[in-house]
């Protein structure tokens, strides 16, 4: 039965995949689908970190076609942040923000690779800063990430680092 489901919802989310390509509104219900089944199929295969994660998903789902269905996710010539947020930087905002997650939850883990996401998510942040003329704390992230690829070569050469797969 759970490798069913497995299948089931990989046909869903391809199907999923494609109305989103298409920017049809019923990829919203497939989507639910798709990821009410990964949270069991996740389950069942202890991956409890994905299983949380398409949780989310299926909240975002019924806010995803709520906001589509009222028609106000997309209007002409603007993208969905911008309708929600007057920061000039809001997906380079998003994007480091969701990286420093994902790189504290690694650290909590201690992955190694955690690393180089804080080189990355230090270098954008670095040219947000400066685009915003926020000098001082542009140079900080710049330190930060020089001092993050130090972080990686002490942890690599004393070896207290988990080789997990994230």
């Amino acid at each position: 039965m759970e490798q069913g489901l497995e299948y089931f919802g990989v046909l869903t989310g391809l199907l999923y995949l494609g109305l989103e390509i298409v920017q049809h509104r019923a990829m919203w219900i497939v989507g639910f689908v798709t990821s009410f089944v990964y949270i069991f199929v996740f389950f069942f295969s202890k991956f409890y970190a994905d299983m949380s994660l398409n949780i989310y998903y299926v909240c975002i789902s019924i806010y995803g076609f709520w906001q589509w269905h009222k028609g106000k996710a997309v209007q002409e010539g603007t993208e969905v942040l911008i309708l929600y947020t007057d920061s000039p930087v809001s997906a380079g905002d998003a994007f480091t923000t969701a990286l420093s997650i994902t790189a504290t939850w690694m650290l909590a883990r201690r992955i190694l690779e955690h690393w180089w996401f804080w080189v990355v998510i230090d270098g954008v942040s670095a040219l947000l800063y400066y685009q915003r003329a926020l000098y001082p704390t542009c140079f900080l992230f710049v330190c930060y990430g020089v001092l993050a690829i130090v972080g990686w070569i002490n942890w690599k050469k004393k070896g207290k680092w988990y080789d997990q797969k994230i």
